[in-house]
């Protein structure tokens, strides 16, 4: 049973049929005590704000469980702003606290990229690039493109908990991060069609 963390801030319906036509079976969360033995593994997806995301966790009592569940070594998904609040801290709107599972901040891409042609949002098709000995989650995601949406990315302090990069603008950024039982991908799989659902079916089959 995947425990899918609803805080009002994701494309739910389009993750929850993305995990179940995975294989996965799919329990949405807005309350403590819905993460019990059953649920194997949890994802939390999000769009939005950073702060606004952490404010809705902290509001629904999400956040202490979620600790919990990655302390006893259960598998956990974190997508696109879900991937970020993994972080320490975030400079989007101020600076905030994350959920601190990973080291480091998360930043904006730089002022200047619209005058050199980039717009912000990073936004459609783009790579996974992989190093050789890639993750088993992501190893679905060799050589094939995946769907970005996002103004903000992911800077961990250790070079070993970037799982995956991307390239935007001249610029690399971490596209997935991670460490132990935590995992947390930038792009959306669930928009990313075939390639996505090999990554999520990738994730509920992972044994860490």
């Amino acid at each position: 049973m995947i425990g899918l963390i609803n805080y009002g801030m994701g494309n739910m319906h389009s993750i929850a049929k993305a995990l179940e036509r995975a294989g996965g079976r799919v329990r949405w969360v807005d309350r403590p005590e819905q993460i019990d033995a059953s649920i194997e593994r949890i994802v939390l997806p999000g769009v939005g704000a950073f702060r606004d995301c952490m404010k809705a966790l902290k509001r629904q009592h999400l956040q202490e469980v979620i600790l919990e569940h990655v302390q006893a070594g259960r598998p956990f998904l974190g997508i696109c702003l879900g991937m970020q609040v993994l972080m320490e801290t975030s400079h989007e709107f101020g600076l905030h606290e994350g959920l601190g599972l990973v080291e480091g901040e998360v930043v904006p891409f730089p002022a200047n990229f619209p005058e050199r042609g980039h717009k912000i949002p990073h936004m459609g098709w783009n790579d996974v690039l992989l190093p050789d000995s890639a993750h088993p989650v992501l190893r679905p995601l060799a050589g094939r493109q995946v769907y970005y949406v996002h103004s903000f990315f992911c800077q961990p302090r250790h070079d070993r908990e970037v799982l995956a990069e991307c390239e935007y603008g001249g610029l690399r950024f971490a596209s997935a991060i991670g460490r132990d039982n935590v995992i947390g991908v930038q792009f959306h799989p669930e928009k990313s069609q075939r390639a996505g659902l090999a990554m999520l079916e990738s994730f509920i089959g992972w044994c860490p």
